[in-house]
């Protein structure tokens, strides 16, 4: 992980045996995009059947993929506490990203869990995550759109910016 790159670790779905799988997890093709933006580096954290869409997608998503580095959770809170920011949907990984107080911004569909709470962009269990919600229950671009823009604003305010520390 090294380079001056903002480091995002990125998580697109959850377990398939989940009873609302459907609803929170996103098609990585409409994230790929974002893994395009110059000054940002990004690192797969998914894991289970999901993680095949890197493979799948080939050059149409720059990311590097970890699922093989991932043996435990301890491997899993070593990579996160070396990124600058964690993007993902609502699983074990923003959950992670929040205790350790790294960044993340977390994709929450329609009628997120309970955890989430209403009508917030915060949470008062985790300072560091911002929450980006849904408008319409399975349209996921708006929340792609916002998360954009508000990557390239962080990106462009990091390079403004001389680094004490990598992220």
């Amino acid at each position: 992980m090294a380079g001056n790159s903002l480091r995002v670790g990125l998580v697109w779905g959850g377990s398939p045996t989940f009873p609302h799988e459907r609803w929170r997890s996103i098609p990585l093709e409409l994230l790929a995009p974002l893994t395009c933006l110059e000054g940002a580096t990004f690192y797969s954290l998914q894991m289970g059947p999901q993680a095949r869409r890197v493979e799948q997608l080939g050059s149409r998503v720059h990311i590097i993929d970890l699922q093989n580095e991932q043996e435990d959770l301890a491997d899993t809170a070593a990579i996160v506490a070396n990124l600058g920011l964690v993007i993902s949907v609502d699983t074990s990984m923003a959950h992670l990203a929040g205790a350790l107080g790294i960044p993340a911004w977390v994709l929450l569909h329609k009628s997120p869990d309970w955890r989430w709470l209403l009508d917030r962009t915060d949470s008062p269990w985790y300072p560091t995550a911002r929450l980006f919600r849904q408008s319409t229950l399975g349209i996921w671009q708006d929340v792609v759109g916002r998360v954009e823009q508000e990557l390239r604003d962080l990106i462009a305010g990091s390079a403004a910016e001389p680094r004490s520390r990598a992220p």
